[in-house]
């Protein structure tokens, strides 16, 4: 089509758009017309239609557990042949909860403890492995990928008794390397019976397990990091250290957030590495935590209302961290 045309046609539509009349707004008080008000009901329910489904069976799967679980820490129920009985006892379940020493003295801060301890090395050492990923080559940054996922896809049944058997006592390979350096006696020492060194040993599974995930997610970010930003910091005289908490830290903060939060959720609720080792399944009450002692009250005391009771404090410890993750996710979103 020749420029003159383009022109005219331009002048055409200008020229039509100066000359149609202009839609006024509809008068203050007035009520839409039928047809309007199903366009926006249409536009309100639709989305909610499209994820009814998957609304149904998260209620089906998420919240009736836990409604039955709340129901239960009301109750002293007893089991019968052809189903239960409960009766209804108010919240005596939780008022002898929180009066229990156990709780205070025990339970809840090795549940605390060991969480932050776990978070802290986790994040810590997955940050360090992907600093050390990012500065490999293709081929070596995959060969060293694919050999720190092996240990996330580990299960953690598997992780737990190979730790378990390196702090063996006696033939554990641990307990004869700290023998062999006269620290121990391989043939009395007991890593699982001591507070402190079974809670280390339960750090270390924890960590292994937990660290791929974040250098992965780490790596990730790292790689969208722009080479110019660390170039301009070293001719401006920055060294590593001060690249690393200037440049990186700020750029891919949202990702230290996700991963911590994450983690801390994870940690809280640990029970399989825990109860699998020696004296963890409550032969040793020194070493529960909230997820083992609500598992041996329920099914061990057949103290269903008690187990109920614990569960639901570990729901409401999680779902306060679950919030506080969901208000960073915004503000870090309403910031970007």
């Amino acid at each position: 089509m020749p420029p003159e045309s383009l022109i005219e046609d331009s002048a055409h539509d200008d020229v039509a758009a100066a000359t149609s009349p202009v839609k006024s707004p509809r008068p203050r008080g007035q009520r839409p017309s039928p047809t309007l008000r199903r366009k926006q009901l249409g536009r309100t329910t639709r989305p909610w239609l499209l994820l009814l489904p998957s609304l149904v069976v998260l209620a089906g799967l998420l919240l009736w557990p836990l409604v039955k679980v709340g129901i239960l820490s009301v109750q002293d129920y007893e089991v019968k042949f052809g189903g239960g009985v409960g009766t209804y006892t108010g919240f005596d379940h939780y008022k002898d909860l929180l009066s229990d020493g156990a709780l205070w003295r025990t339970v809840l801060p090795n549940t605390v403890f060991f969480a932050v301890a776990c978070v802290a090395l986790t994040v810590a050492l997955g940050t360090l492995a992907a600093l050390l990923l990012q500065r490999l080559g293709t081929t070596w940054r995959v060969i060293c990928s694919t050999a720190i996922m092996a240990a996330w896809a580990m299960p953690a049944v598997t992780g737990t008794y190979v730790w378990v058997w390196l702090f063996s006592a006696g033939d554990g390979m641990m307990s004869q390397l700290a023998g062999s350096l006269g620290l121990i006696d391989p043939e009395t020492t007991n890593w699982f019976t001591e507070r402190l060194s079974f809670y280390a040993i339960a750090t270390l599974n924890v960590v292994h397990h937990g660290f791929p995930f974040v250098a992965i997610t780490v790596l990730a970010g790292l790689l969208t990091i722009p080479k110019e930003l660390y170039e301009a910091g070293m001719i401006d005289g920055a060294n590593a250290w001060q690249r690393f908490w200037k440049i990186t830290v700020p750029t891919i903060k949202p990702i230290f957030l996700v991963v911590t939060i994450l983690s801390t959720i994870w940690d809280f609720k640990v029970f399989t590495q825990i109860y699998l080792m020696p004296g963890g399944a409550g032969s040793n009450e020194e070493v529960l935590n909230l997820g083992v002692w609500s598992y041996q009250q329920a099914f061990a005391l057949n103290d269903y209302g008690a187990g109920a009771a614990t569960a639901v404090l570990l729901t409401l410890l999680l779902l306060l961290i679950t919030i506080v993750y969901i208000r960073t996710l915004f503000k870090e979103s309403d910031e970007l």
